[in-house]
C-alpha cells in the first residue's frame, strides 16, 4: 500500500498503476461499514484508493469537528489488510486555498431534512467530494446508503457537472443487533446503544406495515414516533420521500426512502430504509 499525504504524491502513485480505479472517500475512524465499501471496490476494480480527510467545511459551528473520532494508525492498518493500493491522507492546507470558488447544493433538495438542520453542510460536502473525485480519477466511487441525501446529491452533482465517474450506492451495514454502523457510535454509552436500536426496529416495523398494505405516510410516521418515544431520544425528523427526495403521501414500492434523524443524549444519529 502506498501512503500519499500530498497531491503530488497521489498523482505519482496513480501514474505507476494501470486499470480501473475504485475510490472510497472517508473521514477516518474506519469501521465494518467502510470495510464493506473497500471490499466491493476491491472486487470490482483494478486499483483501490481510499482517502481519509476530516473536512472542516461541512461542519457547522458547534458541531463535533474538533472531537471527531481519529484513529489514524488503526485506519492505516485496516486499509493495508484490505489490500488498498493508495491511501490518501492530506492535510487542510493541501486541500484548500484562501478565497476559493464555492459549490452550492441544490436550492430545494440541498435545504430540506439534513440541509434544513445543517445549513451549508451539503455545500461543503459537495465541494470536497468534487475535489476528491477529480484527484482520484476514479472510475467508480462508493458511498453508503445510510447518508441517503448525501448520496442523492453527489449523484446529481456528477450528472450536472459531467464528471466521468460512476457513483455506486452500497447497502447499510449494521451490527448483529441492527444498529447502523457509524463513527459517531463511539460516543454512545451502553444504555444509549440500547435506545439507538429503536431506530432500526421502527424502520423494520414500518416495512412490515407496508408489506401488509398500509402505505399512508402519515400513519407510518406516527407508528415510528410511537416506537421512538423515550426521554433520552429527541426526534429531529421522520420523513418519507421518493428516491429523488420528493415528499410522498403514499409509499411507492421501489421508489421510497424512510428517513430518521434523532439525538440520543448528545449524539446525533441518522438511519433509513429503502423500500
Amino acid at each position: 500500500m502506498i501512503l500519499a499525504e500530498t497531491i503530488e504524491e497521489l498523482q505519482k502513485a496513480k501514474h505507476n498503476l494501470k486499470g480501473t480505479i475504485g475510490f472510497i472517500p472517508t473521514m477516518g475512524a474506519l469501521h465494518k461499514g467502510h470495510l464493506s465499501l473497500i471490499q466491493q471496490a476491491r472486487n470490482e476494480n483494478d486499483i483501490v484508493i481510499v482517502s481519509i480527510f476530516v473536512n472542516p467545511t461541512q461542519f457547522l459551528e458547534g458541531e463535533d469537528l474538533d472531537s471527531y473520532p481519529k484513529r489514524e494508525e488503526a485506519d492505516k492498518k485496516i486499509c493495508e489488510i484490505a489490500k488498498v493500493d493508495i491511501l490518501f491522507m492530506p492535510n487542510i492546507g493541501e486541500m484548500y486555498e484562501d478565497d476559493e470558488l464555492n459549490i452550492s447544493a441544490p436550492a430545494i433538495r440541498g435545504y430540506i431534512l439534513e440541509g434544513e438542520r445543517r445549513p451549508k453542510h451539503f455545500d461543503g460536502m459537495l465541494q470536497i467530494v468534487m475535489k476528491l473525485l477529480n484527484l482520484s480519477s476514479s472510475t467508480n466511487a462508493y458511498f453508503g446508503k445510510k447518508d441517503a441525501q448525501q448520496l442523492v446529491l453527489i449523484t446529481r452533482m456528477v450528472k450536472n457537472y459531467f464528471i466521468p465517474c460512476n457513483i455506486i450506492a452500497c447497502d447499510i451495514v449494521r451490527d448483529d443487533l441492527g444498529l447502523a454502523l457509524s463513527s459517531r457510535n463511539a460516543y454512545l454509552s451502553e444504555d444509549d446503544k440500547k435506545e439507538a436500536l429503536k431506530l432500526s426496529s421502527s424502520l423494520y416495523y414500518a416495512t412490515k406495515m407496508i408489506i401488509s398494505g398500509k402505505k399512508e405516510s402519515n400513519i407510518i410516521i406516527q407508528e415510528i414516533k410511537n416506537i421512538l418515544k423515550c426521554d433520552n431520544i429527541k426526534i429531529e425528523y421522520i420523513s418519507i420521500v421518493s428516491r429523488d427526495f420528493k415528499p410522498l403521501e403514499v409509499v411507492e414500492i421501489g421508489n421510497t426512502i424512510i428517513l430518521i434523524a434523532v439525538f440520543i443524549g448528545n449524539t446525533r444519529l441518522i438511519d433509513n430504509i429503502w423500500i
